[in-house]
């Protein structure tokens, strides 16, 4: 796996944090604790000592946090049963969610989130902005679906496993040698339970890396599927194309958003 020190670096580094996940990481990492009160403040505790651990171990000279907006999203406009079967926010966590953004906003951080987009989509058009400007980025989270956005200048960091960083090399080891540009395609044709992808059944992980080194993208899969050898496989593909090429749109986070901040 591919490490890199953040330091010493002679581009500004932007650090986006993905908050929702910083939200739920830290809600289940400290179970019970409470105030004097009885009231849950788990959550927040733990995104606290995260974000001080995040500033003081990597001093980032530019940071944002991006938040889900509640409701639906331009997704769920394609698909309509797009996480149909996630359950809703735990009551104890949403109580937490307000203290959690004020203390974002008394501590002077950015944060962004747009109505009908999820918090992936800000960090990947705040992520191209950023390159424009000619800033590096540091996407902190520990969603899978973000790999699509690693290139030479944006790194996926992950401080709940040691600091550990994906370059390019990163995210190509981990995928058996397939880039970030084929991330998408690797995970549209494993789909998502949690989130209700559909994806192509029987295809997991490691399927999914095979066909990609053997034909180099979904198009060529569909094209040549007679030339794979498990019938299992070849009739998913021809049954489920609908589904697959649906989940290639689902799992795309490349649409850009008009983005105003909350706090600047």
């Amino acid at each position: 796996m591919s490490m890199t020190s953040p330091r010493g670096s002679r581009r500004e580094r932007l650090f986006l944090v993905d908050g929702n996940s910083f939200c739920y990481r830290a809600f289940y990492a400290i179970p019970g604790l409470t105030n004097s009160r009885g009231e849950p403040t788990n959550a927040i505790y733990g995104f606290v000592t995260m974000m001080r651990k995040l500033l003081e171990d990597q001093r980032p000279e530019l940071l944002a946090v991006c938040f889900d907006p509640k409701g639906k999203t331009f997704r769920h406009e394609q698909y309509k049963d797009y996480k149909a079967h996630r359950k809703p926010m735990p009551p104890e966590l949403v109580s937490q969610i307000e203290p959690i953004r004020e203390f974002c906003r008394l501590s002077r951080f950015s944060m962004f989130e747009k109505q009908g987009f999820e918090a992936d989509d800000v960090i990947g058009t705040l992520a191209a902005r950023a390159q424009e400007r000619g800033n590096d980025v540091w996407i902190v989270t520990g969603d899978k679906d973000a790999f699509q956005l690693v290139n030479d200048r944006v790194k996926i960091f992950q401080p709940h496993k040691n600091n550990l960083v994906y370059d390019v090399e990163g995210v190509q080891k981990k995928f058996a040698g397939l880039g970030p540009d084929k991330i998408v395609e690797i995970l549209a044709l494993m789909g998502d339970a949690s989130d209700n992808i559909p994806g192509v059944p029987g295809i997991g992980e490691k399927t999914a890396i095979k066909l990609m080194q053997r034909f180099g993208s979904v198009e060529n899969i569909l094209k040549n599927s007679r030339e794979i050898s498990s019938e299992k496989i070849r009739n998913a593909l021809k049954e489920n194309e609908a589904d697959l090429r649906l989940s290639l749109v689902l799992y795309a986070e490349g649409r850009p958003c008009r983005l105003a901040p909350r706090c600047a």
